[in-house]
């Protein structure tokens, strides 16, 4: 059975950094231009550190984390922060390849977005890479649309993602 939770114990926090940096890490296998803009926007230490903080960085009421669980095993994770007065970002989400093609990817973003409608949020935000098609397609069916690049991107990362907006108001 799969379960969305919001992670409150050490325990559930430390599966979501567990799969952060399995998120990293598949990311490090994609082409070569998706491993050179991981490791300009997380080099091992500042994603470290990142992780360290993972609870306070995205507690309510400016942020969330959501935790996916199968059969009670950590299998996904998704989470947002506030980046503007009524303004989302969900960042980091991952199913990893055990749960894939389970509806835990469609769960964790129907639990973000619902959140961020019941926080007040007007807009959400959040970026992919190009090659994570199978992530753009299900953000596309979700209701995104895409969009421009909302904050500014190091020349590195240049045509190599994709940026979306979802109104909340609509």
């Amino acid at each position: 059975m799969l379960s969305i939770i919001d992670p409150k114990t050490p325990d559930h926090f430390d599966a979501v950094r567990r799969l952060c940096w399995e998120y990293r890490a598949f990311l490090l296998t994609l082409d070569e231009k998706s491993q050179r803009i991981v490791r300009t926007f997380y080099p091992r230490e500042k994603y470290a550190r990142l992780m360290d903080a993972i609870d306070v960085e995205h507690a309510a009421p400016t942020g969330g984390v959501r935790l996916a669980l199968k059969d009670d095993q950590p299998v996904g994770c998704g989470m947002f922060h506030t980046i503007e007065p009524g303004v989302a970002e969900i960042k980091r989400v991952f199913v990893n390849e055990k749960a894939r093609g389970t509806g835990a990817g469609y769960a964790i973003m129907s639990d973000l977005i619902e959140t961020c409608r019941l926080k007040g949020f007007r807009i959400i935000r959040m970026d992919t890479g190009k090659p994570l098609e199978a992530a753009t397609r299900l953000y596309l069916s979700m209701g995104f649309e895409l969009r421009d690049a909302y904050s500014e991107i190091p020349e590195v990362a240049d045509g190599h993602l994709l940026f979306f907006e979802m109104d909340l108001q609509e």
